[in-house]
């Protein structure tokens, strides 16, 4: 993740034929490079997941940290004093049939389970209920960090700073993300607005045969070779 921001942006003037940004600032295409990040992540989530080793809280209930937007999936306990065991998803109507007071069972610092509801992303619980020295190798889906706008009147590309949060080879599709949204302002001139949509589906299409590309090498692919795993 080495393209600075800046790169993109001066690719994007040229385009825009506005090299002293006149018509369009830079603190404005820097907005749209932040949009444009963040409907990348939510397009595409897989870019921005990361793992961690996460440190539990005393209880059942545990939440993602501040730069986290989402639980992916939790693969073990991690902690040096647990058996290092794998933790599964489990029902937690299942939970709440079988032993209902479950939430409130003796904490304990190897996890079995947790339950996760997708209307509260942030949130987990685990089974049985976590002690504070309790850690999880868990992945989540992070919020981008975002490009800072260059406060100075008059400011250029050259007077922005930072690189992009996603590998450089999407370096091209946020360069038409800004493209679409710069166009789309001006779309009253017939011309801007195909121009727009033109540079929007260029958008779209580079994450979409992106994702195709990235499923076709996958080791989970059925035409993978693998070897049979010794237990």
């Amino acid at each position: 993740m080495t393209t600075a921001a800046k790169s993109i942006l001066q690719r994007v003037v040229g385009t825009l034929q506005d090299e002293a940004s006149v018509r369009w600032t830079v603190a404005e295409l820097v907005r749209y490079l932040n949009d444009g990040q963040r409907e990348i992540a939510l397009l595409r989530p897989d870019l921005v997941s990361k793992t961690i080793v996460f440190d539990c809280v005393a209880g059942s209930k545990q939440s993602l940290p501040a730069d986290a937007s989402a639980l992916v999936d939790i693969l073990g306990n991690a902690a040096t004093t647990s058996a290092k065991g794998p933790v599964t998803i489990a029902d937690r109507t299942l939970l709440d049939a079988i032993e209902p007071g479950w939430r409130y069972a003796t904490q304990s610092v190897d996890i079995v389970h947790y339950t996760h509801d997708l209307r509260d992303p942030r949130v987990f619980y685990t089974y049985p209920p976590a002690t504070a020295n309790a850690k999880l190798d868990l992945i989540h889906t992070a919020v981008p960090a975002p490009i800072t706008e260059p406060a100075a009147e008059g400011a250029t590309f050259n007077d922005v700073t930072g690189n992009i949060g996603f590998p450089d080879i999407y370096a091209n599709a946020l360069a038409d993300y800004i493209l679409y949204r710069a166009y789309t302002k001006d779309s009253e001139y017939a011309s801007n607005a195909s121009r727009a949509q033109a540079h929007y589906a260029a958008f779209g299409g580079a994450l979409g045969t992106d994702l195709k590309s990235a499923v076709a090498i996958s080791p989970n692919q059925a035409g993978s070779v693998r070897g049979t795993p010794e237990v």
